[in-house]
């Protein structure tokens, strides 16, 4: 197991790392998560819904993902509430009152889980979440320790260096744990460390002293490995544009409640594109294209950017020629009105859209979770460029949409496996506003480029060729190779009872 000193430690990555090494060994591997708190999250082939760090890590450990590696996923939303998903499917919107009250017979189901991963998997890599010992969490946990005592499984507890103090973490931690849960603790890893690890040695021979727990590894910061990030604190880091020359400026709005944000992680790769997060209408500019993104509360976002000027901004620059995506949520904002008469998404039975396309959406109780493929059903404007090319991505939305006479720009061919013949999104007459259900359009090579390539003539210079596509099995195995070179496989066998 997985755990760490604090959120944003490296847990996820870590735990993405050794799914790869132990499949790169030859057992067969699997990540579990007994509770997730985020937006970015993941449709499985058969339609459940996990977090997506879980989905990640089930590709890093070359498995198909499904709701037994992720049985609770929690989904923030307005008003001090979350989307309770057990078992991949939304079973209520809970206060954490609420929550805890549901305790008992989740923790059967984390259990049930968590078992039958076991049985059919050789090596099951478990993460925990924020840190094992937060005093007023300790009670209620069903993620950190709770999990590694169930499972009797051995812990790597990890620590940020970059963010300072990473000594006091590590031992602080180990003090405020409880003797059976100190005797679970196996290794400590240091995380994002910049420089000499020979500078280290005075505080590691320190911590191994003071703790009687070995140092496992000491892993260095990197910025040139790609892994999806779990969390928003991912997004207080930009990446830096490679290439010179002009770029296409793309403002993706960092709404409060922003999900699956690695939607962008393709145009952040593109070295002719500068993408940023924009939060207010001075920030917003004059971009080449705006993107609205998914969120886990579309109405409470959509006032927000009316509060802050970005709504009146957003209308019009595309009144001035400029392309505008939205995504899920972001869709849903485009529309001319939202309906919610049974309160599944807002206290408001209706909410007044961007208007910027005609149609409305109507939230319903039932959530559509899917992987699909389809192909490029538009021909004009931004997706001028890609009429007929296929697609790939997913489905995680509550309500459905209605398109009236307005131009399709994708038809879903299959969902969850099956066979369909049905529209996705709706365009207007000039092809440059775009509103799309599927997660993952950016990823699709075609689409990316002739968007990103209307935007580039539009500033007058050809999109350069190549960049932007990410091959993330690669990505995996150069993650694996690092830390390999800086972890002590030999100390986690023997912990874990693996034969090499």
């Amino acid at each position: 197991m997985v755990q760490g000193t604090s959120s944003h430690a490296g847990k996820s990555v870590l735990a993405t790392a050794l799914c790869r090494i132990f499949a790169q060994d030859g057992y067969e591997a699997a990540p579990f998560k007994a509770q997730n708190m985020s937006l970015n999250s993941y449709a499985t082939p058969d339609g459940g819904e996990i977090g997506r760090s879980q989905a990640v890590q089930a590709a890093a450990a070359m498995t198909a993902p499904r709701v037994d590696m992720n049985p609770v996923l929690l989904k923030p939303e307005a008003g001090g509430r979350s989307q309770v998903v057990l078992m991949g499917r939304p079973r209520a919107a809970a206060s954490a009152r609420e929550y805890h009250e549901m305790r008992p017979a989740i923790w059967e189901m984390i259990a049930s889980a968590l078992g039958r991963l076991r049985s059919d998997y050789d090596v099951i890599v478990i993460e925990g979440a924020g840190s094992p010992a937060e005093i007023n969490l300790r009670q209620h946990d069903m993620v950190n320790m709770r999990v590694a005592l169930h499972a009797a499984a051995p812990v790597l507890l990890v620590g940020d260096i970059d963010r300072g103090g990473v000594f006091a973490q590590l031992v602080g931690t180990m003090d405020l744990l409880g003797p059976e849960e100190r005797a679970l603790v196996s290794g400590h890893v240091i995380n994002k460390f910049r420089g000499d690890p020979s500078q280290l040695a005075p505080g590691l021979e320190f911590l191994e002293r003071r703790t009687g727990v070995p140092v496992a590894g000491v892993i260095p910061h990197f910025s040139d490995i790609h892994i999806p990030q779990e969390d928003s604190v991912g997004l207080e880091a930009p990446r830096a544009r490679g290439g010179s020359g002009p770029a296409v400026d793309v403002a993706v709005v960092r709404l409060p409640h922003i999900a699956n944000f690695d939607d962008f992680d393709p145009l952040r790769s593109e070295p002719s594109v500068r993408m940023r997060y924009v939060g207010t209408a001075d920030e917003m500019g004059s971009p080449d294209l705006v993107v609205i993104p998914g969120s886990k509360s579309t109405v409470a976002d959509l006032d927000w950017l009316r509060e802050r000027g970005l709504a009146g901004r957003i209308v019009a620059l595309r009144g001035g020629g400029t392309p505008v995506v939205g995504i899920c949520a972001g869709y849903q904002m485009l529309g001319a009105s939202l309906a919610d008469p049974d309160g599944v998404e807002s206290p408001r039975p209706e909410a007044r859209g961007l208007g910027l396309l005609d149609v409305s959406t109507v939230f319903t109780t039932g959530k559509s979770t899917h992987q699909v493929t389809g192909r490029v059903a538009g021909g004009r404007g931004i997706l001028e460029g890609c009429r007929g090319a296929p697609l790939r991505g997913y489905e995680i939305h509550m309500g459905e949409t209605s398109r009236g006479a307005l131009p399709e720009p994708f038809r879903i061919e299959a969902r969850s496996g099956r066979p369909v013949d049905l529209p996705d999104g709706a365009m207007d007459s000039q092809g440059l506003t775009l509103g799309t259900y599927m997660h993952g359009i950016f990823h699709n090579r075609a689409v990316r480029r002739s968007i990103l390539g209307y935007a580039a003539g539009r500033r007058g210079f050809c999109l350069p060729a190549g960049g932007g596509d990410i091959d993330q099995d690669a990505e995996y195995d150069r993650l694996a190779d690092l830390v390999r070179g800086c972890l002590d496989l030999e100390l986690v066998r023997r912990v874990m009872g693996l034969r090499r």
